[in-house]
């Protein structure tokens, strides 16, 4: 590692700790109501104190804790809760997919995963170190794992679906997703959960009860004095596996022998979620001194997990009969440390708000494998693997000006001006020698099945320098008219400066009731993994059968002699508008946008082929090359849709009694092609055309998302009774698969209806006791076609949000002090 890591986070922990207890400013907001009201102050998408939601001129969602814990999802992973109530919001639930078991990732308007900004408490999150290439949705992209956040430590989230990239610089093309986690230092709360599948799995005819999931959680906080505080807290997740895999047919492919279509008469195939052991810690804490305050936050998360690889038939090249005379499954392992630690100080300098701030990131993964062999070996093949270690550290110093002016307008101007510093590294090491060796058994498949592993010859060590500089203007121009206007200046030292910018504005039509718009340009930058990572990966080839896919990094000479080409940053031009306001317990948002992108970078096809490997064996002397991929800016794009969202609430009168909270949010995205770059001339003349961009990452990009998604919530409360009822209707779905020769079955999976209920009860003062259940109809998604079921084996696809798991039933009990 280089020095300059080392010396960024010793800074870090020294400032932390001569600093601690302290934490990031953030508004405490009252749980009684289970629906964010329009009155709820906001601090994403604006730098003036004291917006609402109802006040801002761009849409801003906001979560409440209350809402995050009745969210009827798997406790303890904030992703699938967010799932549950965001309608903009996807995390699909990956399986048979490499790293994208252990790490998953989430969309925001059907854009891509690291096409969404996260922050905590306002300030950069660092991504995840893995690089999913065996995914689906979010394939090639390293995106944040929400799933490395307690959900015990959240105030509050809250997702700004407009681009932002003035505001807040690379990424929030799509949107923010603004973390905000809890202060205060009184009171605390313990809570614990068990749930579990149970299921009529209709492929097999079986009913099943699996993945059991365990959740244990507490947090507390302490009064400092003089307005400080210190709040600890952690979680603990385990979960065990789900299989929803069916009983299929020896494929046509594998050697058609006695041993093998013996095995294949059971199930020996597996689909769903891998095992999860998860410990995560957090604090947040706050201390005056002097005319200052002094803040700081983290988490810390250390998680084990596993997925599942395709079964290697007993008679095959990869196998080794003496080790494995059955055939074998081997298991993905993962290995996943997270940090992220926040210092700074805010203080008021001459009228001027001062917030100064440091704040390091750093995600370490070992993919492994158990249960696997090295073929090519021989007998001598070990059974366990370490195929790779990921790092990614991210150190970020931000201070920002803020102060309110009065120019004679109808309202006070509020001027915001900041500065950043980021260092970004990405540093990739090798595995086991064994995981990516050829050994000399003839006729053997070598590498780590499932694997392999990355080799010395493909590590990647590479940083970057970050500076940016912005500028906020906000204000009300005259009576009942908001303007904001917001500048962006970025230099990145890999590929060079960014500009953008931002014009909002918000006009009170009525009371309470208001037209609002916005126009911006955002980028992206690509990421340091984008541009620097390369491994090999065992996928789907011809006609299905697996096949080695390499992916090369775009300075490697055999990609550049394919037509690879330098990276640059996408860049994209939004629009929002539309309607807000509310009528008594009444409220209403509507919004309609669009998002151009230009350059947007994607991984190419599998390039491969006769001609393909004859010219990387003559010019290169390379002899283990089948398919090779690299990332390009092939493509522009179009994103247009609507977001509408409207909230009930009311005190109800007669023997009912109590209060409903009513909820109905729907989300449309719908994203087009607009261009795609030209074969390369050195693909072409090879006789190879549309691999740089075909069938397979225009479906990733156009259909591989849901189009649309549905929320009907209602929750009643009175006494000591709560009761939740969520409906969830989840759109349409295209899978399309390549392989070769013109054959890209397709098939699109009907949209599906999730319902969710919870029943909780206020056993003492602070005790609750809540039972309910996540698809509580046992629903499943369309079954899939013959050609893409991988000869049976796998019923049911995992693009569909609704998932392959069925229903899920939990308990869970909360004592509140």
């Amino acid at each position: 590692m280089r020095t300059t890591r080392h010396t960024g986070l010793l800074v870090l922990l020294v400032t932390t700790a001569l600093w601690l207890p302290t934490a990031a400013v953030a508004q405490n907001m009252g749980q009684d109501t289970a629906q964010a009201s329009l009155d709820e102050v906001v601090v994403v998408g604006t730098r003036t104190s004291g917006r609402t939601v109802l006040e801002s001129p761009v849409p801003v969602d906001v979560v409440s804790a209350a809402e995050l814990d009745r969210a009827a999802a798997l406790p303890g992973e904030l992703g699938q809760a967010l799932q549950a109530l965001v309608p903009s919001f996807n995390l699909p639930r990956q399986s048979n997919s490499g790293t994208a078991d252990n790490v998953r990732a989430a969309q925001l308007r059907g854009m891509s995963p690291d096409q969404v900004l996260v922050l905590v408490n306002g300030k950069r999150r660092h991504t995840s170190a893995v690089v999913n290439l065996e995914s689906k949705v979010g394939r090639g992209t390293s995106p944040v794992d929400f799933n490395t956040i307690p959900t015990n430590a959240i105030e509050r989230v809250e997702v700004l679906r407009d681009g932002a990239g003035a505001q807040y610089g690379s990424d929030a093309i799509a949107g923010v997703v603004n973390i905000v986690l809890k202060g205060g230092g009184t009171g605390g709360q313990a809570s614990t959960a068990f749930g579990l599948h149970h299921t009529d799995f209709k492929p097999t005819g079986e009913t099943t009860t699996d993945g059991q999931t365990w959740t244990v959680n507490a947090d507390a906080g302490a009064d400092l004095g003089g307005g400080g505080y210190l709040r600890v807290g952690g979680e603990y997740l385990n979960r065990n596996a789900t299989n929803r895999a069916g009983i299929g047919v020896l494929p046509f492919f594998e050697e058609q022998t006695a041993a093998n279509e013996t095995t294949v008469a059971g199930r020996v195939f597996k689909a769903g979620d891998g095992t999860v052991e998860n410990r995560s810690v957090f604090y947040s804490g706050e201390l005056p001194a002097g005319a200052a305050t002094l803040y700081s936050f983290g988490t810390y998360a250390d998680r084990e997990s596993s997925g599942s690889g395709f079964f290697r038939f007993p008679d095959s090249a990869a196998n080794v009969p003496s080790i494995f005379p059955l055939g074998y499954r081997p298991v993905t392992t993962g290995r996943d440390k997270d940090l992220s630690l926040t210092g700074g100080v805010r203080a008021d300098i001459a009228d001027w708000a001062l917030d100064g701030s440091l704040t390091y990131g750093r995600d370490r993964f070992r993919s492994g494998l158990s249960r696997s062999l090295n073929a090519s070996l021989g007998a001598s093949s070990p059974t366990r693997f370490e195929l790779a270690t990921y790092t990614f550290d991210q150190l970020s110093a931000n201070l920002g000006l803020a102060r309110q002016l009065e120019l004679g307008l109808a309202g006070p101007v509020t001027v915001a001006a900041g500065a950043e510093y980021r260092r970004e590294t990405f540093e990739t090491e090798a595995g086991d020698p064994a995981s990516y060796a050829v050994g000399t058994t003839p006729g053997k498949a070598a590498g780590a099945q499932a694997g392999p592993g990355l080799s010395p010859a493909d590590e990647a060590d590479v940083d970057r320098d970050v500076y940016a500089a912005y500028l906020d203007v906000e204000g009300e121009l005259v009576e009942r008219l908001d303007a904001t206007l917001a500048g962006r200046y970025e230099h990145y030292s890999d590929f060079g400066d960014a500009v953008t910018g931002k014009a909002a504005l918000r006009f009170e039509l009525v009371e309470e009731w208001a037209l609002r718009g916005s126009a911006s340009n955002s980028f992206r930058a690509p990421s340091l993994s984008q541009t620097g990572f390369q491994f090999t990966t065992i996928n789907l080839g011809d006609n299905g059968a697996l096949a080695n896919i390499r992916q090369l990094a775009v300075g490697n000479p055999i990609a550049r002699a394919l037509g690879a080409e330098s990276l640059e940053e996408e860049t994209s031009f939004n629009l929002t508008g539309g309607i807000v306001g509310r009528v008594g317990g009444l409220t209403l948002s509507v919004d309609v946008f669009q998002i151009d992108v230009d350059d947007r970078i994607t991984l190419s096809e599998r390039i491969g082929g006769p001609a393909v490997s004859d010219f990387i064996r003559t010019r290169f002397g390379a002899t283990d090359i089948e398919n090779v991929t690299f990332f390009t800016n092939a493509v522009d794009t179009r994103t247009r849709g609507f977001d509408v969202v409207a909230g009930y609430m009311a005190d109800l009168d007669g023997t009912l009694g109590g209060r409903l909270d009513l909820t109905a949010a729907y989300n449309r995205s719908d994203t087009d092609i607009r261009a795609v770059r030209p074969t390369p001339a050195a693909l072409a003349a090879l006789g190879v055309d549309q691999v740089v961009f075909g069938v397979e990452e225009r479906n990733t990009l156009e259909g591989a998302a849901p189009k649309d998604k549905l929320v009907l919530s209602g929750f009643w409360e009175a006494d000591e009774l709560g009761v939740l009822v969520r409906g969830t209707r989840f759109g349409k779905t295209t899978r399309v698969f390549n392989f070769g020769g013109g054959f890209t079955p397709t098939q699109t999976y009907g949209a599906e209806w999730s319902l969710d209920l919870e029943l909780s009860y206020d056993l003492l003062p602070g005790l609750t006791l809540a039972v309910g259940g996540n698809n509580v109809l046992d629903n499943y998604p369309d079954r899939s076609i013959e050609d893409i079921s991988y000869f049976g084996h796998f019923p049911y696809d995992v693009l569909s949000p609704i998932g392959m798991n069925g229903a899920y039933y939990y308990v869970r009990t909360r004592y509140s002090f």
